[in-house]
């Protein structure tokens, strides 16, 4: 039997991750289709939203106050004749006419500026006496105003296709008048959990057995991920029964199998992939945890228009969902039509001090607290990549490089937030 582990490479995190970026460069959406404005929240855009009028369609004012030429305003205060009112939404062909000279008009954030004023002082800044306005504040050209098409022009794209809509999208759409558009399908994400220990959640477990968590928490990951979960039945360590699930895996869009991929005598998830002429492109990244994560595809399939891709994912509860994050989801990404993003991290002070041993690059539980400008992190207490509870209680990750051992209280850190 050939040793996957001879030809596939154990990499570091940054080439790892690289890699899975490279890749996903390579796979296309798995279509298409067209839903109501809000049920597209959250998913990911076929097609560009494009402005149809100029925004705003015309020059709008940003505050209560007056509409003045500022060739009026050189030398305060000025008094000024009152010639009438705009507000919000006002008919065209009911704007005062052109400003004038030693004019002004009475005006209310969001309305049009009339024809010959360039600028808008605050009501703050005035006192009335009849149809004579007094202004004791200067204004400058475009104070105040937003011009004719400041925000986008007629014709121009406001959403790129690939952005996942947040709110801000959908405004926008909704803004240019799209009640319905054109989202990616959601991919199909194939889960498999593996080992003989792992029974299903219903169960009461033997002193030596687990409840499969891993395909309930990978599912909640894939579909925030923008992906819809196949939860497959649970694998024995059985090379029979565990090919027959693995080749339904792959008929999903991409593959993720947990357990089985390290060291021991019953790890069979390599040797069955390689039987199926499975390509590896690592078997392993320098990580803690997670260390024993595979990545690869089916070859089988890489002739045809979609091949499959696969994770091998630690069995550990922490480690699934560290490895999913950092190498599943830009995969999944990528499937579901997103645009490629780069992996980013935050700064914040450590509260404590934490010494570890160097070699790896560590993705730990951790704890952001406080507030404003007053933030810190800590670890959290943790058993080893096997204590879930811990991760319970986190709700980031710090991030400490492999040449570090030490990382000082008081100094910032890397952290990754948990979605």
């Amino acid at each position: 039997m050939p040793d996957v582990s001879s030809y596939a490479p154990v990499l570091s995190f940054e080439d790892a991750r690289h890699l899975v970026q490279r890749h996903a460069t390579l796979v296309q959406p798995v279509g298409t289709e067209t839903v109501d404005l809000l049920s597209a929240f959250g998913r990911v855009l076929a097609e560009p939203i494009i402005a149809d009028r100029d925004l705003p369609p015309f020059s709008r004012s940003t505050r209560d106050g007056y509409a003045v030429r500022s060739a009026d305003m050189a030398r305060v205060p000025v008094s000024l004749n009152l010639i009438g009112e705009i507000r919000a939404g006002e008919k065209a062909a009911n704007l005062p006419a052109n400003v004038a000279g030693g004019q002004t008009v009475s005006i209310m954030t969001g309305a049009p500026v009339p024809e010959g004023a360039d600028a808008v002082v605050m009501v703050e800044y005035s006192s009335a006496n009849g149809k004579r306005i007094e202004l004791s504040r200067s204004a400058h050209a475009g104070e105040n105003v937003v011009p004719r098409g400041a925000e986008a022009r007629q014709g121009s794209v406001l959403v790129e296709p690939g952005r996942r809509l947040n709110e801000a999208a959908i405004g926008l759409a909704a803004s240019v008048g799209k009640s319905r558009v054109s989202v990616y399908k959601r991919p199909r994400v194939a889960v498999l959990s593996t080992g003989d220990e792992i029974v299903d959640i219903e169960s009461t477990p033997a002193s030596t057995e687990i409840r499969n968590s891993n395909i309930y928490s990978l599912a909640v990951q894939i579909q925030q991920a923008g992906g819809d979960s196949v939860r497959l039945p649970i694998a024995p360590d059985e090379p029979k029964r565990l090919r027959d699930l693995i080749e339904q895996g792959l008929e999903a869009d991409l593959l993720l199998m947990t357990g089985g991929v390290s060291m021991g005598r019953y790890d069979l998830v390599e040797q069955v992939l390689s039987d199926l002429k499975a390509e590896f492109f690592f078997t392993g990244a320098q990580i803690q945890p997670g260390r024993p994560v595979v990545f690869g595809r089916n070859v089988a399939r890489a002739r045809e228009m979609r091949p499959t891709y696969f994770f091998g994912l630690p069995g550990n509860p922490v480690s699934t969902m560290v490895t999913f994050e950092l190498f599943g989801r830009p995969m999944l990404e990528a499937l579901a039509g997103m645009l490629p993003r780069p992996l980013m991290f935050v700064q914040a002070k450590l509260k404590s001090e934490t010494k570890v041993k160097p070699g790896l690059k560590r993705f730990l539980p951790a704890i952001l607290s406080g507030e404003f400008e007053n933030t810190q992190v800590e670890l959290v207490q943790w058993q080893g990549s096997g204590d879930i509870a811990a991760v319970g209680r986190a709700n980031c990750y710090i991030v400490i490089p492999a040449d570090r051992e030490r990382l000082a209280a008081g100094e910032f850190v890397p952290i990754i937030l948990r979605y």
